[in-house]
């Protein structure tokens, strides 16, 4: 019996298991930081709910590339396509975020909140792929549009002029 449990825990696959874990810390905090944007907002979902969205999504994608890398442990009939996996880690989040949205006295609230969710999944994607660059820019962005723009658009509004 322990050598069962053994084999099952050594069952190895061409990524080393360092980097999966590395992956997943750096989704978390890559997601982490927009979640905490959204927190310090007091918005519905803010830093929990962004770092569990970009884990999910990196952990989906990790065993996408598991998938794909163990072709051999799955019968002939089994066909596989990796863009499925980022088509329901993408429709998924989207039914999440929406529940985020609201319309309510003629106004929408929530609705940057739910886009943030939407590319926590998308940045959990990415990280998950191994594509740091595209992952680390996209929190960058992100980040400057949620936070900087807000900024800019309180001067502009708030301006008397």
């Amino acid at each position: 019996m322990w050598n069962a449990i053994e084999n099952e825990l050594s069952a190895g696959w061409s990524l080393p298991w360092g980097i999966a874990a590395f992956r997943l810390l750096g989704s978390v905090l890559l997601c982490g930081l927009i979640g905490f944007e959204r927190e310090i907002q007091r918005r519905p979902a803010g830093l929990r709910t962004h770092m569990l969205i970009g884990l999910a999504a990196t952990v989906y994608t990790l065993m996408m590339l598991f998938l794909i890398d163990a072709p051999e442990a799955f019968d002939d009939h089994i066909s596989m396509d990796p863009v499925r996996v980022i088509e329901s880690i993408t429709s998924g989040v989207a039914f999440l975020a929406a529940g985020i949205v609201i319309f309510t006295q003629g106004q929408v609230k929530g609705l940057t909140t739910g886009a943030s969710m939407w590319l926590a999944a998308a940045i959990g994607t990415a990280v998950g792929l191994g594509q740091w660059p595209l992952a680390v820019s996209t929190t960058g962005i992100a980040l400057t549009i949620i936070y900087a723009l807000r900024q800019f658009e309180a001067a502009v509004l708030d301006d008397p002029d």
